[in-house]
């Protein structure tokens, strides 16, 4: 699973532009071009999927010197949704996300490391924090695609996934061995500012 934050993070990974300096992105929000998404086992029976809805960020990109790549992604932890109205209170409640002294998550990169082969993929350090903790995380990214869009902008996307132990973000609540680590995909759109 880890492969490709997320947010995060990772739109460093592209490998085109067209001005061959660094460039900023705003993640594309108000299309809704972006998606933070992840599973947890449940039960070791299935998967359980959801989303946060409302995020926002930027990243900035130079092709001439890709390792200089950064991103920043803050999400509204109260806007997790698992298409189940119980489910989601239970997870903005003091068990898991902790929303009312903890209403946001954060991702901050501190590096990208391209791989050698010029694969568009890396891996994208930084730190992440969730319910009041701060740890550095490591993002498998992949650059999707660049280019002009309909609108007479300029866009970049990007995937990434990384599996986090929800232990390390002090959220214990006992829901059996499958389910110590949740998976988080990040799914980024930025457009060229």
């Amino acid at each position: 699973m880890k492969k490709t934050l997320i947010a995060a993070a990772l739109a460093s990974s592209a490998i085109f532009s067209t001005t061959g300096a660094a460039e900023e992105y705003k993640i594309d929000i108000e299309g809704q071009h972006a998606f933070i998404q992840f599973k947890i086992n449940h039960l070791g029976y299935s998967w359980l999927l959801g989303r946060f809805n409302e995020f926002e960020g930027n990243f900035n990109y130079d092709e001439n010197a890709p390792e200089n790549a950064s991103i920043n992604v803050t999400i509204d932890t109260a806007s997790v949704d698992s298409n189940h109205a119980e489910r989601d209170k239970h997870l903005r409640g003091e068990d898991f996300l902790n929303v009312k002294e903890y209403p946001t998550a954060r991702f901050e990169s501190t590096r990208y490391v391209p791989d050698e082969d010029s694969s568009g993929e890396g891996t994208m350090y930084g730190n992440f924090t969730l319910n009041g903790v701060t740890r550095e995380i490591a993002i498998d990214v992949e650059h999707v695609g660049a280019g002009e869009d309909p609108w007479g902008g300029f866009r970049r996307g990007f995937e990434g996934e990384v599996d986090l132990t929800l232990a390390d973000y002090d959220i214990n609540y006992n829901l059996g061995p499958a389910a110590e680590e949740v998976y988080l995909y990040f799914s980024i759109e930025g457009v060229r500012q």
